[in-house]
């Protein structure tokens, strides 16, 4: 299995991004998927999951602001995120979010800041 996410960038606070993962190599369809984020020093941290059956969950710090999705024909979850904190500023990977991930992605680095 592959991961490539990309659409990570710079923006200033406030700001959006659309944030796009690719899978390849299983069907994404069976799979409960999520983002996760990793600071410098610190643990990968689920931002937002979305469920097989399209229920989603989101970390409190992102709620109301970070939209998850997931368009299994074309193998991909996305990430909307709106009100771009400096605090949101980290490297995003998706994976799957069951008992055995697959091997991550290179991650795409999202920075906040004016």
């Amino acid at each position: 299995v592959q991961i490539v996410e990309s659409g990570g960038g710079l923006v200033q606070p406030g700001g959006s991004l659309r944030l796009t993962c690719v899978v390849s190599g299983s069907i994404l369809a069976i799979y409960d998927m999520a983002w996760y984020r990793q600071t410098p020093g610190n643990q990968r941290e689920v931002v937002a999951r979305i469920h097989t059956l399209y229920a989603t969950t989101y970390a409190d710090s992102v709620k109301g602001r970070f939209t998850i999705s997931r368009d299994n024909a074309k193998s991909t979850v996305y990430l909307q995120m709106n009100s771009l904190k400096p605090e949101d500023t980290a490297v995003y990977y998706c994976n799957n979010d069951m008992d055995s991930p697959w091997p991550w992605g290179q991650g795409t680095q999202v920075t906040v800041s004016s």
